[in-house]
C-alpha cells in the first residue's frame, strides 16, 4: 500500500506522551530510494533545533486524523543528538543518533535497512558496531530533501514530460516506489507515476530528474495508474 508524500506533509506528530510538532519534510537516499528520516517542525517546543525521526520510531499514520504516531517519549526526542538547520546530515551525526537510540544502522548491511527489508528495532550486532566505527568520518552525500525535489522538471529520452509533485512511498518499508509527475499540456495535465527504477539520475544543479522513458512510452501504456489526491495506491 503506497502513500503520496504530499498527503503526509503537515501531519501532526504524536509521541507516546504528547504532541511534538508536524511533518515538515523527508530526507531520502537518492541511490537506494528509501526515506531515512522524517524532518519534524517542533514549533516553539524545541526552538532552533531540527529534529529527525527515523522510520524505526514511526508508528501508524492516521489519515483521518492526519496524525503520524511516533513510538518515542518527548524526553527521548529532546535529549537526542541535535543537528543544525540548513546543513547536510553527516554520517557522524547518524552514528551518534543511532547509538543514542540503540537501533541497528541501515548502512551496516546489503539490505534496504542494513540486514533486513524493514526498519525493525533490534539490538545492533557486533559487526554493526564495527561498521559504525568504520564510517564515523564519512558524510552521506546521498541524503536529500524530498520537498526540495518537488517542482523538478522530468526529462525523458525525447524531451520534458512534466515536473515532480510528490513521491509514492511504501508505509511499511518506507521505500520510494514511484515519482508522481504532473505532465502539463502534452498529456492533458494528468498526473502519472514513474517507477524509481526508471530514474537515471537527479541533477540538483539543474533541478531536473532524468528518466529512461519516453512520451510514447507514457501514452502507449493504458494501464498506467493515475494518481488521485487523497487516495492510496494499492
Amino acid at each position: 500500500m503506497l502513500q503520496n508524500t504530499k498527503e503526509i506533509y503537515g501531519s501532526k506528530l504524536a509521541a507516546s506522551d504528547g504532541a511534538i510538532g508536524h511533518v515538515q519534510d523527508f530526507y531520502f537516499d537518492d541511490k537506494t530510494w528509501v526515506i531515512r528520516y522524517v524532518v519534524a517542525d517542533t514549533g516553539s517546543w524545541l526552538t532552533g533545533r531540527q529534529v529527525l525521526l527515523s522510520p524505526h520510531a514511526l508508528g501508524k499514520l492516521d489519515l483521518y486524523e492526519k496524525t503520524l504516531h511516533v513510538k518515542l517519549h518527548r524526553k527521548q526526542i529532546e535529549d537526542s543528538p541535535s543537528i543544525e538547520k540548513h546543513k547536510p546530515v553527516s554520517r557522524q551525526h547518524e552514528i551518534d543518533y543511532y547509538q543514542y537510540y540503540g537501533w541497528p544502522a541501515y548502512w551496516s548491511g546489503d539490505a534496504m535497512w542494513g540486514l533486513g527489508g524493514y526498519p525493525v528495532v533490534l539490538p545492533p550486532l557486533p559487526e554493526e558496531v564495527k561498521s559504525l566505527q568504520r564510517h564515523q568520518h564519512r558524510d552521506d552525500r546521498h541524503l536529500q530533501s524530498a520537498k526540495s525535489v518537488d517542482g523538478y522538471k522530468i526529462h525523458a529520452a525525447d524531451g520534458e514530460i512534466g515536473h515532480v509533485t510528490g513521491f509514492m512511498i511504501d508505509k511499511k518499508s518506507w521505500a520510494i516506489r514511484e515519482v508522481v509527475v504532473e505532465t502539463g499540456h502534452w498529456y492533458s495535465g494528468k498526473e502519472i507515476l514513474i517507477s524509481t527504477n526508471k530514474v537515471e539520475r537527479i541533477s540538483y544543479d539543474q533541478s531536473q530528474v532524468y528518466v529512461s522513458v519516453t512520451k510514447v512510452d507514457m501514452q502507449a501504456t493504458p494501464e498506467r495508474e493515475l494518481v488521485k489526491t487523497g487516495t492510496e495506491v494499492h
